[in-house]
């Protein structure tokens, strides 16, 4: 894992800059510091704009970004379909949720129910679920809320 040639930061964006035939170089630094890093580069007096305009340019960039934990970049998720750690869904998450949105409708996964599902089983899974919330507003304080849930368990399990 490399670290940030500014700050000495985790790295996260891994630059490769091509100077010429055959020779190049590789910059290492983290989110914060590229803002610098770009404003910087646009300055060499070479009068390229980096980092703006190219939209080919800032995918790469964008594909460099890599996780801490695992060292998988974004760029390697976009080819190979799979993330490499739970970590991931924090570090890409400006780039995933859009995917997910788009892919699932939603960026929160809640299942599903089968359709033929008996009756009986759909309230044990509805009473296991209010149980679960009950419990969830309770650690959290929302004691009204946890009032109403109570209720409705009591109603369930009446039933």
């Amino acid at each position: 894992m490399h670290k940030c040639e500014r700050c000495a930061s985790p790295a996260t964006v891994h630059i490769t800059e091509i100077l010429s035939e055959g020779k190049f170089e590789e910059h290492h630094i983290c989110e914060p510091c590229y803002p610098k890093y770009v404003h910087d580069a646009q300055n060499k007096g070479d009068g390229k704009p980096f980092g703006t305009g190219s939209p080919e340019l800032e995918e790469a960039l964008v594909g460099q970004q890599e996780c801490p934990s695992c060292g998988l970049k974004f760029v390697d998720f976009r080819n190979k379909h799979r993330l490499g750690c739970p970590n991931d869904y924090q570090v890409f998450q400006t780039d995933l949720r859009p995917l997910l949105e788009n892919i699932h409708g939603e960026t929160r996964h809640v299942g599903k129910t089968p359709r033929r599902l008996p009756k009986i089983k759909k309230e044990e899974a509805r009473l296991a679920e209010c149980r679960q919330k009950l419990k969830r507003a309770i650690e959290r304080e929302d004691y009204e809320e946890a009032a109403h849930l109570r209720d409705q368990i009591k109603t369930l399990e009446e039933a």
